[in-house]
């Protein structure tokens, strides 16, 4: 009884070690992926996506590569422009792995070799140029940056197929140097603007008294032209007559009289010391 159990305990464990064994031997890779196998500890193939067949307890899948793209996002660093001014900037790499051989075998880890190159790389092209060409030029300083990381990348098996820049802002210290300096900018825009203002004004208000002043001289040579014409007309027409002459007079004088009477703030009447001669006169006796 006891070799007959001893004989199925034997075959079962055969049993599922060839079901093990062939477990192991089949592969399949997912549709996206590519697999690297090593043979007792040497690189021996990369299988594709679907079924594959290896050599159990010979080969082994070593490293497991996504051939889709990957988004490499790069960490904020601090970048000193060449005039001396603080930049916090960052980005983002998209690469592909082009060969998995050269991905696995060729750098450490290429994620963070990537990582440490777009850095490096970006620090330098900043480092060559002043602020306001920094925060103006970023399609300017993507292109140098493709240019050269690129080729580097490619002896890894990667490509790069776009970086952008995320952020490229001043540091805390220099934008609020920054919001000063454009404070100070607008109140001298706006103090100059005042001043212009004010000195264009004065100048409209003397022109305007130079105007008024020219047609005040015109006029006043107007009304003496007039006068002067009158008195001439009244001349010829009274020739040596002092009659009319003394009547307009007399009249003016006590038109003159009213209304000095009608002032409310009168508090007497003028008359003249000799008002009866005056009468005679007006009547002509």
């Amino acid at each position: 009884m006891f070799p007959a159990d001893s004989n199925l305990f034997l075959a079962a464990i055969i049993v599922i070690a060839v079901v093990v064994t062939v477990a192991k031997g089949v592969r399949i890779v997912p549709q996206g992926s590519k697999w690297l196998v090593q043979r007792l500890g040497k690189y021996h193939t990369t299988l594709d996506p679907g079924l594959n067949f290896t050599i159990p307890y010979v080969d082994d899948v070593a490293f497991k590569m996504t051939t889709k793209d990957i988004v490499l996002d790069v960490p904020s660093q601090e970048v000193i422009t060449r005039d001396n001014a603080v930049i916090i900037t960052n980005a983002v790499a998209y690469i592909n792995i082009v060969d998995p051989n050269k991905a696995a075998y060729g750098v450490e880890d290429f994620g963070i070799a990537i990582q440490t190159i777009v850095q490096t790389t970006l620090r330098s092209i900043v480092g060559e140029m002043d602020l306001d060409d920094a925060l103006s030029s970023r399609d300017l300083i993507k292109a140098k940056l493709k240019d050269a990381i690129s080729q580097d990348i490619a002896d890894w098996g990667v490509t790069l197929k776009n970086v952008e820049i995320q952020d490229i802002n001043p540091s805390t210290t220099m934008q609020s140097a920054m919001e000063e300096q454009a404070a100070a900018e607008r109140q001298r825009r706006a103090t100059v603007t005042k001043a212009t203002g004010d000195k264009e004004a004065a100048i409209l208000e003397a022109e305007g008294r130079l105007e008024a002043s020219r047609k005040d001289s015109q006029a006043q040579v107007v009304l003496a032209k007039a006068s002067k014409e009158a008195i001439e007309m009244v001349t010829t027409a009274i020739g040596e007559n002092e009659m009319p002459v003394m009547y307009l007079l007399g009249e003016k004088y006590v038109h003159a009289v009213q209304d000095l009477a009608q002032s409310p703030n009168s508090k007497m009447v003028v008359l003249p010391a000799d008002i009866q001669a005056t009468l005679k006169g007006i009547l002509g006796r």
